[in-house]
């Protein structure tokens, strides 16, 4: 099953809690499936955009439904990899994970 969902041109931080619970409602009850949210008409692609795209990401999630996004321009896809949310437009970056750091012991090292 899929549902479409389309963001407009502009989007303002006090909007996000309606687009979110507006999903919620539209994905009560139903099977799982794939929330489609076409950003092509976002017109300034910026932070309040990616937050409105992460927050409605787990907003499916949480109705245990996939939202993936169409029509992401460069711009958007940009504004997601600054904030390290890559994932979110689906463009996550083809690079190794970082790997954990791990500080040596010397023996001869002072507790500290």
């Amino acid at each position: 099953m899929e549902i479409s969902l389309a963001l407009g041109a502009a989007l303002a931080r006090a909007d996000i809690g309606g687009l979110c619970a507006g999903l919620a409602e539209r994905l009560r009850g139903l099977p799982a499936g794939t929330v489609v949210c076409d950003v092509a008409g976002v017109a300034r692609p910026d932070v309040v955009t990616v937050e409105a795209l992460a927050r409605l990401r787990l907003t499916a999630r949480r109705h245990g439904w996939r939202l993936v996004v169409a029509g992401a321009g460069p711009a958007l896809v940009e504004v997601a990899g600054l904030l390290g949310l890559a994932e979110v437009v689906g463009e996550a970056e083809q690079r190794e994970q970082p790997g954990r750091v791990e500080e040596a012991v010397d023996a001869g090292d002072p507790p500290a």
